[in-house]
């Protein structure tokens, strides 16, 4: 009975799935992805060498033994998420033997978000709203409490920049797996009572959720409140249409008496497509974004430098370049300049709140960059996502890929916010509470502060 009750517990999937990769397949992805992370990877000098390659040693034996191809690129993930980056991943092919369902559990429906640093359901299916009420805990996953379970079941599969992104991402994930996958859970309700659930992953057929879905949000937003404040939502720079609809919306906002831009649902796309809507925010005529540097590697100075030591550096440019290159860490700065902001049109220069988030990434955390100087502006709310840079791409064996950064981004004045993001100059952290009540409290936040500005 101990051996059924083991299985039990653990979130295993029932169904055949995909084998088709060789052992030989398996070890010529790992390789590739070692050798990439190797050449190409821009933070390779913030890694335990010893550790990863010690690791990809241990895994040339035990990652060919993998039973599935979906375990294969699982390995891989937990391989990958030691480099803690948010912008090099492993990516696994397409297909249903790869697709993990993480909400749904047949007759049973949840979604599940970090507040404050708890698992916490803030959604479920209409039919059992009363069962698993809204603001519930998921306190103890297959017989471990929940946080236990993140740190040895979830987190080290998922590749994070910074901690507060690995833990959101891991409570939104912490069900995650195939169909078929079981899973034993405790559930504190609001008012103290505890429900223990069984559950398999299964296509949910009901479709009515409470509560229920939002309106999707369109790619720019816009809305005005008391005393000429006006809302704007830039939820993406992936659609170079969002310029055109902010321009659509100027005539309005030359009214406006103080500005609230919020950032929190952008993760990012083009940063050109981000800055020039900032043009039309400041009076600046240049406006300085990150620098960019990248890992540089010349074959016959990785040579000299093996036979170089930090003594011989002194004063002597090429030995440096020897010793560092040999280090794997010599860099390229790449050309640096400004951008020229010379809009014909109009400004809109007015008290401004910059609202972010642990979702404001990439090209959006450039946009913040850009606007690190302009003292109109505050940003209220949370740490960025904390990851942006320039990803190499390539394939895998099977129809997976795999991308790794290979460009360094910081402040102007060489400041870091990749690993720690860009942060807010009022932070507002939304409690349990705050959610139950229904409040937008970083909003709220916004409005009160550009009230008592515009007095």
């Amino acid at each position: 009975m101990k051996k059924i009750l083991l299985l039990m517990l653990l979130p295993l999937a029932v169904f055949a799935q995909s084998n088709k990769l060789t052992k030989a397949d398996k070890i010529y992805g790992l390789s590739k992805f070692w050798q990439e992370v190797n050449y190409n990877f821009v933070y390779l000098n913030k890694v335990d060498r010893a550790q990863w390659d010690s690791t990809y040693k241990a895994l040339i034996t035990s990652i060919p033994e993998t039973k599935t191809d979906y375990d294969y690129y699982r390995e891989m993930q937990r391989f990958c998420a030691m480099l803690k980056d948010g912008h090099t991943n492993i990516y696994m092919p397409s297909g249903k033997d790869f697709e993990p369902l993480n909400t749904m559990f047949g007759d049973y429906r949840f979604f599940i978000e970090n507040i404050e640093n708890k698992a916490i359901i803030t959604r479920v299916n209409l039919s059992k709203k009363d069962e698993i009420p809204v603001g519930s805990e998921v306190i103890e996953v297959n017989g471990k409490p929940t946080a236990k379970y993140i740190a040895e079941d979830v987190a080290p599969y998922i590749s994070s920049s910074t901690n507060y992104v690995l833990q959101d991402w891991s409570i939104s994930k912490l069900l995650q797996g195939l169909e078929g996958s079981q899973f034993e859970i405790k559930i504190k309700k609001p008012k103290g009572q505890v429900l223990n659930l069984k559950l398999t992953h299964k296509l949910t057929e009901e479709k009515e959720v409470f509560p229920a879905f939002p309106a999707e949000s369109s790619l720019l937003d816009f809305k005005w409140y008391p005393n000429k404040l006006a809302y704007v939502a830039l939820n993406s720079f992936d659609d170079q249409k969002i310029d055109s609809l902010f321009i659509t919306k100027l005539p309005e906002l030359y009214q406006a008496k103080s500005i609230i831009i919020d950032l929190r649902n952008n993760g990012g796309g083009s940063t050109g497509i981000g800055s020039y809507i900032l043009k039309y925010l400041t009076n600046d005529s240049l406006l300085y974004g990150s620098r960019y540097s990248t890992r540089q590697l010349n074959s016959a100075f990785k040579a000299w430098g093996k036979f170089t030591s930090a003594k011989d550096t002194a004063n002597n440019e090429w030995n440096k370049k020897a010793f560092l290159t040999y280090q794997d860490n010599y860099f390229y700065n790449l050309d640096y300049r400004p951008l020229k902001n010379q809009l014909p049109a109009k400004r809109i220069v007015v008290p401004t709140v910059l609202l972010i988030g642990h979702n404001t990434a990439s090209a959006a955390e450039d946009f913040l960059i850009y606007a690190d100087n302009q003292k109109h502006m505050t940003k209220i709310g949370r740490n960025s996502f904390g990851s942006t840079g320039q990803p190499y791409l390539f394939d895998l064996p099977g129809g997976g890929s795999a991308r790794v950064c290979t460009k360094k981004d910081t402040y102007p004045d060489g400041r870091e916010f990749v690993g720690y993001g860009v942060k807010p100059d009022i932070e507002i952290i939304p409690t349990v509470k705050d959610f139950m009540a229904n409040k937008d409290v970083t909003l709220d936040a916004a409005i009160d502060y550009l009230s008592k500005k515009t007095k």
